[in-house]
């Protein structure tokens, strides 16, 4: 295939990705955030996700992560193209319901914010936390690995606000090669396995288990990461809802780390749990259907 030929395919890919994202995300209800924090059951959200513009009226059932606007709070990228396989800063401002930067943030999970960034085949999942200056500008170091379209999800909460997150999309040009992803309910990286026990059932509390070991023997000695033996971030395949949960109770060490999660409907997650041992945060990730209750 020729250089313009490529480009062409490319730019199709990305509008059928923006046209699905939107349709599938202006269907869905309510999407829980944190499980059991109560009060953010209903994250609205406003606005063409993908141009960054902030629309009238707010939509109080759509997931989080959808909208690039809530509540008067915008996401808005210094810039919107990086290039593939580059380390680059990458940079953005939360701006409030009067325009102007907010500079006063939450701690939540030990960071005032959070930075998710995810292919939208899920082929590559980054979580880091940028640093903001006294402008309001957050930056950080960012690699996208290969071509293609990429969501960025900023969760935080403003001072004397509720937790939101919300997304936009950036873009690597190039080749886009997309990637399928089969049912998996095991995930190895680097010597560990998880393993994912529980059913996702729509609008219901479900609780899953993440159960981690190497060289075949259960570990006791996870390393708190964020506070907590784990982190997991849910991902419904297609529009990217985003659901972002805590395991409960106390911290154990392992091996089994349990989480209550709720998600909005039937149909593909995408699932990414962040885990610390020896010093070293490594990601499993799983792909597993969402049932109808």
């Amino acid at each position: 295939m020729n250089t313009a030929a490529k480009l062409s395919a490319y730019g199709v890919t990305l509008a059928l990705l923006a046209t699905g994202a939107w349709a599938i995300g202006t269907a869905v209800g309510p999407l829980t955030s944190e499980a059991g924090a109560p009060g953010q059951e209903e994250h609205a959200g406003g606005g063409d996700e993908h141009s960054g513009t902030v629309a009238e009226a707010e939509h109080v059932d759509q997931p989080e992560g959808l909208a690039s606007a809530r509540g008067g709070y915008t996401l808005t990228p210094t810039r919107t193209t990086l290039t593939p396989g580059t380390t680059e800063s990458f940079s953005f401002r939360i701006t409030g319901p009067g325009g102007d930067p907010v500079t006063r943030f939450e701690v939540e999970h030990e960071k005032r914010m959070h930075l998710i960034v995810v292919r939208r085949d899920t082929a590559d999942f980054q979580h880091i936390h940028p640093e903001m200056t006294a402008d309001g500008t957050w930056s950080v170091p960012l690699n996208l690995p290969d071509p293609g379209a990429y969501r960025v999800f900023a969760d935080f909460a403003p001072s004397g606000g509720e937790a939101m997150t919300l997304g936009a999309d950036v873009f690597a040009p190039g080749d886009f090669q997309p990637v399928t992803h089969e049912p998996s309910r095991v995930s190895r990286v680097d010597g560990y396995e998880v393993r994912l026990d529980g059913h996702l059932v729509a609008g219901e509390a479900s609780e899953v288990r993440l159960t981690v070991s190497k060289d075949g023997m259960p570990l006791t000695d996870l390393q708190p990461y964020l506070g907590a033996d784990g982190h997991l971030v849910a991902l419904r395949g297609g529009d990217l809802a985003y659901l972002h949960v805590h395991p409960g109770g106390e911290n154990s060490g392992g091996p089994a780390i349990p989480f209550i999660a709720e998600v909005p409907s039937a149909g593909t997650y995408r699932l990414f749990l962040d885990f610390q041992h020896d010093g070293v945060v490594r990601t499993a990730e799983f792909t597993v259907e969402g049932e109808r209750s």
